[in-house]
């Protein structure tokens, strides 16, 4: 993987004229500049199945609009799609960059799919402990729970400060492998919405922006689809749907909810 990595790397940087868009396994990313339809259609999207999609369409108003900064960014199984802007593009792009990422594309959503990749599979930090990492709770909020929390909480903000994602964000994340994975995280205080839904079976699903999305599948013929449950996750708080697992975050569970803390002093 990491092999992989430096080839995106090097393609990205050094090849003049060329960007990698999709490098992961059993996952693929298509984008370019256009309206969605036309995009579909230019890559003959209806013929692809798949148990999990991400989609996004990009209005760029700090930086110009290219194919190489269309969403989703992507890096091996990690793609990731963004609404809002990340203030902390700066340190979170040279924190990268000490582990041997580049960020060339030209927008800030980039360092979110590098973040993700290096602290889950590098780092080997479950998923809900890192979205802590990169949202974690103000210190006068951690200085009001038990001392065990406090004491992760800061350890987790001490030592990947330079990886906390600043300014108003909201974001979901597909993972292909070892399970497919959809999670959908906002920013502390939720200055971009996100809504969550489950079908009426229970094996579905939904995270966007907005429920107008979620309804226009429910409306289209093509899919044979409906949702009972709706809800709006939490702010800061993931929201994570594993394949064959189902809904293991709801987005509305307190710190390390769920599970066993064991502190070493």
């Amino acid at each position: 993987d990491d092999y992989v990595v430096s080839i995106v790397m090097y393609i990205n940087a050094d090849i003049e004229g060329a960007f990698c868009i999709s490098s992961g396994k059993d996952m693929a990313v298509f984008k370019g500049n256009g309206w969605s339809e036309e995009i579909a259609e230019f890559y003959k999207i209806q013929d692809y199945k798949a148990y999990l999609w991400l989609s996004h369409s990009r209005f760029p108003t700090n930086t110009p609009g290219w194919w190489g900064g269309a969403h989703p960014f992507s890096i091996l199984d990690w793609a990731v799609v963004h609404n809002g802007e990340i203030t902390s593009y700066g340190t979170n792009k040279r924190y990268l960059e000490t582990f041997g990422y580049k960020c060339t594309l030209l927008t800030d959503t980039e360092v979110l799919a590098y973040l993700f990749d290096l602290l889950v599979r590098r780092h080997k930090i479950p998923v809900p402990i890192a979205t802590m990492a990169f949202n974690p709770p103000l210190y006068e909020k951690i200085d009001l729970m038990p001392k065990s929390l406090q004491l992760a909480l800061k350890n987790i903000r001490i030592t990947y400060r330079s990886a906390m994602v600043n300014g108003p964000f909201s974001i979901i994340v597909g993972r292909s492998l070892p399970k497919p994975m959809l999670i959908g995280l906002t920013d502390r205080k939720k200055l971009r919405p996100q809504v969550a839904a489950l079908s009426d079976d229970e094996n579905t699903l939904f995270i966007a922006s907005e429920e107008a999305a979620m309804k226009s599948v429910v409306l289209d013929s093509r899919f044979n689809v409906n949702y009972h449950k709706v809800w709006m996750p939490s702010s800061g708080t993931p929201i994570i749907g594993i394949m064959n697992e189902g809904l293991v975050r709801k987005g509305i569970e307190r710190p390390f909810e769920g599970y066993n803390l064991a502190i070493s002093e």
